[in-house]
C-alpha cells in the first residue's frame, strides 16, 4: 500500500521572470519511508487547470533523465534541464529562455521505490504543483507575455499537495 510522500515545489510565494530569462523550479522531497529506497521524479505540464497534464521529463530511479511527447523534440528538450541537486531530497527543473508557450501548470510527482522480494515496489507517492505566468520585455504590446510567477499555498494535511498558481497579465 502506498503512503503519502511529502513533496513541495519552490520558489514562492511569488517570483517573476521576464520573457527570455531562465526559470528554476525546485522539487523538495522529505519523509521517505525507507532508507534504501530510490525516487522517480516526473514533471508534468498543462496549459491550464482544465487541460490534461502531459509528462514532460522524468528522472528514473536510476537517475537517468528521459523526455516525453513534444518535450522530447530537440528544440524543447534543449530548453529543459532536470538535475538532482541533493541526493534523494532536491530536484531542479530549469526552463531556459522562457517563451509565452511556457505559461501553464507545472506538477512535480515523486514515487518512492525499492526492491522487495526481488521486485520493484512503490512505497509512497507525493506531488506538488505550480502555475507560471510571464512579463513581456515590451509591456506596451497588448496581450504580451508578461512574466512568470509562482505562488505556493501551504499544506493543510501531510498528504495534500501544494498548489502554485501562475497566470498571465495583460497590459492595458
Amino acid at each position: 500500500v502506498c503512503a503519502a510522500l511529502n513533496v513541495t515545489v519552490s520558489p514562492g510565494p511569488v517570483v517573476d521572470y521576464l520573457e527570455g530569462q531562465n526559470a528554476t523550479l525546485l522539487c523538495h522531497v522529505s519523509q521517505k519511508r525507507r532508507k534504501d529506497s530510490l525516487l522517480a521524479v516526473r514533471w508534468f505540464f498543462a496549459h491550464s487547470s482544465n487541460s490534461q497534464e502531459a509528462l514532460m521529463v522524468k528522472m528514473t530511479k536510476l537517475r537517468m533523465v528521459q523526455y516525453y511527447g513534444n518535450f522530447s523534440r530537440s528544440a524543447k528538450r534543449q530548453r529543459l534541464r532536470l538535475l538532482e541537486e541533493q541526493r534523494g531530497t532536491l530536484y531542479r527543473l530549469s526552463v531556459l529562455t522562457l517563451q509565452p508557450s511556457d505559461q501553464g501548470h507545472y506538477v512535480c510527482k515523486v514515487q518512492e521505490i525499492s526492491r522487495h522480494r526481488n521486485k520493484w515496489t512503490a512505497w509512497s507517492n507525493g506531488s506538488s504543483a505550480t502555475e507560471m505566468r510571464g512579463v513581456s520585455r515590451h509591456p506596451v504590446e497588448r496581450g504580451a507575455f508578461l512574466g512568470i510567477s509562482f505562488l505556493i499555498l501551504p499544506h493543510s494535511l501531510p498528504f495534500t499537495t501544494d498548489l502554485i498558481v501562475v497566470s498571465f497579465l495583460q497590459s492595458s
